[in-house]
């Protein structure tokens, strides 16, 4: 991947490279945008299968940071940290030294918790440095409120789909069942829908909402083309791509992960589809809000609650916009951002 021109192309101010052998870290820290303040972003943990695959999804996520800070109104910029490992390779030293690279960007960027860490894991890094949030003393794991506001902007969805946000009988399939993914099923089944639900590996939490909500468990290869009203990818990105796109037997795309669209491309073609996408960066704020809160520091839950149901409002507001002007969800809401970013909105 040639660097400096897609730092250019995305706007990015920095990205640092880690390699500390002694700790056994590589790891990605990527600044984009600190015109609202400094970056805040989680850090991921994952197995890259290179270092270029790494780059190109610190770079995205980074990038998806600054709208989505910029779009749920926060005085935070966008960034974003990977570090390159299996779940299994999980040291503190791993942490520590993740930490005090933080430390080198002088404040400029703020982590939290991410896909594979945890607030043990923050608690470690709070050791080496001041620069991190989601601590379970103050705002704690942010995964509920991430699964509130996904929940929040599925209801705005189906509203916008059938003019009720009453989400009794409605068929809504779950790709991934995390932490968040388990979460916005229970919020769905109290409220009366169907459940499809699929992980790639681990069985039990489906087995469990099974067993509690009749929830249908269904083949993580088979969960896209799934026939329902709703699809929520709540695992990794890029699902929505040129592959994908045909076989989606969906009316709508809203769930917790990052980067759903694979590119502008895809966009359009899924629009052209006459498929409704909430977007990924606006109906999955809820943990970065949470985590913001605790970051300006003054942590006030019922504050930032308020903020994670607004999602609802502001899916609601770029779905009704799209389909008057037929314009791709995508476009609108990062427009929508860039204004918040700089100041004309």
């Amino acid at each position: 991947m040639k660097l400096m021109e897609t730092m250019c192309d995305r706007g990015h101010e920095k990205v640092l490279f880690v390699n500390n052998e002694k700790a056994g870290l590589k790891a990605i820290i990527a600044v984009h945008n600190t015109v609202r303040g400094p970056a805040i972003g989680g850090c991921r943990l994952y197995p890259y299968a290179s270092s270029d695959d790494a780059l190109f999804d610190v770079l995205r996520l980074s990038r998806g940071m600054s709208h989505k800070n910029a779009a749920a109104g926060l005085d935070f910029g966008g960034g974003k940290g990977v570090i390159i490992a299996d779940p299994s390779q999980k040291t503190e030293a791993m942490f520590e030294a993740f930490a005090e690279a933080v430390n080198a960007l002088g404040g400029c960027y703020i982590t939290a918790e991410d896909v594979n860490t945890d607030c043990d894991d923050a608690l470690i890094m709070a050791r080496k440095t001041k620069f991190i949030c989601g601590l379970p003393h103050v705002s704690g794991d942010p995964s509920p409120f991430t699964s509130i506001g996904v929940w929040q902007g599925i209801k705005a969805t189906n509203k916008v789909l059938n003019g009720t946000d009453s989400l009794d009988g409605v068929k809504i399939a779950v790709q991934g069942i995390g932490k968040v993914g388990y979460d916005l099923c229970q919020h769905l089944a109290k409220e009366g829908a169907i459940l499809y639900v699929s992980n790639r590996t681990n069985m039990e939490p489906l087995e469990k909402l099974r067993d509690e909500f009749g929830a249908t468990i269904v083949p993580a290869d088979k969960i896209l083309s799934q026939e329902c009203d709703i699809l929520a990818p709540c695992a990794m990105g890029a699902v929505v791509n040129p592959d994908t796109i045909p076989n989606f037997n969906c009316k709508a795309i809203a769930g917790a992960a990052n980067n759903v669209i694979l590119d502008l491309a895809s966009g359009e073609a899924l629009k052209a589809r006459g498929i409704l996408y909430a977007p990924d960066f606006i109906i999955n704020g809820g943990g970065v809000i949470n985590a913001a809160g605790e970051a300006a520091g003054d942590y006030n839950k019922e504050k930032v609650l308020e903020k994670v149901y607004n999602i609802y409002n502001t899916i609601e507001r770029i779905l009704t916009e799209s389909q008057k002007t037929g314009r791709p969800e995508g476009v609108i809401a990062e427009e929508f951002a860039e204004e918040c970013i700089w100041g004309k909105r």
